[in-house]
């Protein structure tokens, strides 16, 4: 852990549970990086069960988390990728179209979708985001998807 930071917080039980990672291939460096974090907050989380699904980049992502929520076969879905700023509009055409298609995803779906998808402005920045540590925002997305799924279990169990 690096000076300053804070210890990851407490991991919700996922043993039993089923996930997915949506991985996006573009900017392996820090993708692989994110989907590494995420795998090990799973497997700390008490995960037996966790499928690596890769992508193109991030505008592909929410086709094939909706698709793996579709099989019925996962409790949560991890979606990991990264976007960096560039010259042109495309980022924020990217960015958007990733981020309303895993809600969309997840609302259409009922299958909890996470968001590690990081939005930068530079290389830089999304190293910092994908480094070891607490700050690892694939670590963050997993713990966020173990959580939810307990969430929508727990609610499920309380309808009528």
């Amino acid at each position: 852990m690096r000076a300053g930071e804070q210890p990851p917080a407490p991991l919700a039980d996922a043993s039993g549970l089923r996930f997915a990672i949506v991985v996006s291939r573009f900017n392996p460096a820090i993708t692989d990086a994110l989907r590494d974090a995420a795998i090990l907050a799973l497997r700390a989380a008490g995960a037996a069960d966790v499928e690596i699904v890769t992508v193109p980049g991030a505008f592909e992502i929410p086709q094939a988390a909706r698709a793996a929520a579709e099989t019925g076969q996962f409790d949560a879905i991890v979606c990991l990728g990264c976007v960096i700023r560039g010259e042109t509009p495309h980022f924020e055409y990217i960015s958007s179209a990733a981020a309303h298609g895993i809600m969309d995803a997840a609302g259409d779906t009922g299958v909890p979708m996470a968001f590690g998808v990081l939005t930068t402005n530079s290389v830089e920045e999304a190293l910092e985001r994908a480094g070891e540590g607490s700050g690892n925002k694939g670590w963050e997305a997993a713990a966020a998807a173990v959580e939810m799924a307990g969430v929508v279990a727990q609610l499920s169990r309380t309808q009528p």
